[in-house]
C-alpha cells in the first residue's frame, strides 16, 4: 500500500491527501518518521528524503519526494485521462498552473500565512506583510481572470494543476485582512469546498 510520510495540518501533505482520495486511493500516513519540523525528522526519514522535507512517497518500494511531482506521478499513474489530462496540450495546462504555485504564488503566501495564521506567528515586519499580501492578491487576480472562462484551472474538470492550489487558495480565504473581490476565484474554492475529499483534508483541518 503507497505509504505518505508527513503531517496533515502541511500544506504539502495536503495536496497529496487530497490527490489520493479523489483519485480513491488507499493509503496509510506516518507522521512520526517524517515528523512536524524540519529538527523532528528522523535518521530513517532522512535517508528517504535527504532534504528534510514532508511529504515523501513509498509506492511498493519507490521512493518519490517533492509533492508536486508526487501529485503528478500519482495522477498519472492512477488517474491518467482524469486528474492527469491524456491531452498533451491539456496536460500542459495543468501543468502550467502546477509550476505558477510553486513559482509565483507559494512566495508570498508562505510570509502571509507565517505571519498571520501560523501559530505562534512569525515575527515579521508589517511593510513585508503588507507586501506579501499586494503581492498575493496581484497573483490571484491573474488566475481569476483565467478562471472567467472556464469552471477550473485545466478546463471542464477537476485535474491535478488544481490540487496543487488548493491548499493555497484557501488560505488565501483564511486570512484574516481584506481582499480584492474576486469572483471567480472565489466561485472556484467553492466548488473545491463541495467536494468531500477537499473538506476532509484541506478546508475542514
Amino acid at each position: 500500500m503507497l505509504k505518505i510520510y508527513g503531517v496533515k495540518t502541511s500544506s504539502n501533505v495536503q495536496k497529496v491527501l487530497w490527490c489520493c482520495s479523489e483519485l480513491g486511493l488507499p493509503f496509510e500516513r506516518d507522521e512520526n518518521t517524517g515528523g512536524p519540523s524540519r529538527s523532528e525528522r528522523t535518521a530513517a526519514y532522512m535517508a528517504l528524503n535527504p532534504n528534510g522535507l514532508i511529504p515523501t512517497i513509498d509506492d511498493d518500494g519507490f521512493i518519490l519526494w517533492e509533492s508536486n511531482v508526487i501529485v503528478r506521478y500519482l495522477s498519472a499513474k492512477h488517474g491518467l485521462g482524469t486528474l492527469c489530462p491524456a491531452d498533451l496540450k491539456q496536460r500542459a495546462e495543468s501543468d502550467r498552473w502546477m509550476d505558477w504555485q510553486q513559482t509565483v504564488i507559494a512566495p508570498p503566501m508562505g510570509v502571509a500565512f507565517r505571519a498571520l495564521l501560523r501559530k505562534p506567528a512569525a515575527d515579521t515586519p508589517k511593510d513585508e506583510v503588507s507586501a506579501a499580501l499586494q503581492k498575493a492578491g496581484d497573483a490571484w487576480k491573474i488566475l481569476d481572470g483565467h478562471l472567467a472562462t472556464r469552471p477550473f484551472v485545466g478546463g471542464a474538470a477537476l485535474t491535478m494543476g488544481d490540487i496543487t492550489l488548493g491548499n493555497a487558495v484557501h488560505r488565501w480565504f483564511t486570512l484574516p485582512v481584506e481582499r480584492p473581490d474576486l469572483r471567480q476565484l472565489r466561485a472556484w474554492y467553492d466548488r473545491f469546498c463541495a467536494r468531500p475529499a477537499y473538506q476532509l483534508h484541506i478546508a475542514g483541518v
